[in-house]
């Protein structure tokens, strides 16, 4: 490509576009229609331009000129009460049930590690003499225990704040340290079922796995479940990186990134649920068929939204990412 030839057959095209886009009136429609018809031309322009011959400056001014039309050309648009309804109703739901082959299979998985974990734990004295000594072990599991307390040593709202907080920095955490292929989130993964394994292995051992059980689950089933699936959509942005099928590996990331984001925001809410949960229920007075009884509640109900709203939005063709006006322009390949 010739550059003074391409930028004397063009430029006047490049200067009327940018004399549109400086006027301070309302544009009339034929102008309107004028200034469409030009971000368009500048765009394939811009297009070519990086394809044959990148020229910084000129490149730099392109990009600029486009960027402008495109805000002019759609418009600013503010977000609204509507747009999180639509992000809770479709966006959210879709996403987690798009990647469900994700991030069921690493609940499955994980459960089966931690199961295994407390197994092993209570199975062998030795392997508990190395976690603690007989008396701390005790004081942990006794009645009354340290494993009992732990949810009542805080006033409720505090403690649910606290648990929140914590778990929104783990789900976040494997969201984001899966752009590293994935690795860093089996790591996440295996330290928590670590903790839970360590848990039913004690409380087995000391006879008390209902007591630990009727704990647990009724917070626990909602908050893993959030774990498993910021886990498992982690570990399919980190296979993005690898696989990116029929897209470029950059617009492939940036799709399942901008999904993950959502996700994270989703999962929040959650969280939320459950930190109220464990904040009010657990430590509650209720008989413990009842606090588990809530929780199943819970977790069945956030199920029945993933498959019922998420599926709906699937088969729609919502995948999760943001809408087109909200995502950069995707420039035309020159061939």
């Amino acid at each position: 490509m010739d550059l003074d030839v391409f930028i004397t057959a063009h430029g006047a095209e490049w200067d009327r576009l940018e004399t549109l886009l400086r006027r301070k009136r309302r544009l009339t429609g034929a102008e309107a229609d004028e200034l469409v018809v030009l971000y368009q031309r500048t765009t394939t322009h811009l297009s070519l331009l990086l394809s044959n011959a990148p020229d910084p400056a000129l490149t730099s001014r392109l990009t600029s000129l486009v960027a402008r039309a495109r805000s002019t050309v759609t418009g600013a648009r503010k977000a609204s009460w509507r747009d999180v309804a639509g992000f809770f109703t479709t966006a959210f739901p879709a996403a987690v049930y798009r990647l469900r082959h994700w991030w069921i299979p690493t609940a499955i998985g994980s459960t089966v590690v931690a199961v295994l974990i407390g197994w092993w734990i209570a199975a062998h004295p030795e392997i508990q003499a190395s976690i603690g000594a007989p008396e701390d072990l005790r004081a942990m599991t006794r009645p009354g225990g340290e494993y009992e307390t732990y949810y009542s040593s805080h006033p409720a709202a505090s403690f649910a704040a606290k648990v929140w907080t914590n778990n929104a920095q783990a789900v976040a955490l494997c969201l984001v340290l899966g752009a590293f292929v994935g690795l860093p989130v089996l790591w996440v993964l295996f330290q928590n079922m670590l903790n839970l394994g360590v848990g039913i292995g004690l409380m087995s051992s000391a006879g008390r796995l209902d007591t630990f059980l009727g704990l647990i689950l009724p917070h626990g089933l909602l908050e893993l479940t959030a774990v498993f699936v910021a886990a498992g959509i982690g570990l399919r942005l980190g296979w993005t990186l690898i696989d990116p099928g029929p897209r470029t590996r950059r617009a492939a990331l940036a799709e399942e990134g901008r999904s993950a984001l959502g996700v994270a925001l989703g999962l929040a809410a959650v969280l939320f649920v459950s930190g109220v949960l464990e904040g009010f229920v657990t430590p509650s007075g209720l008989p413990t068929w009842a606090r588990i009884g809530i929780g199943v509640l819970a977790e069945l109900g956030f199920l029945l939204y993933v498959y019922v709203l998420g599926g709906r939005a699937v088969r729609a063709g919502v995948t999760g990412d943001v809408g087109s006006t909200d995502r950069d322009t995707t420039l035309p390949t020159a061939a």
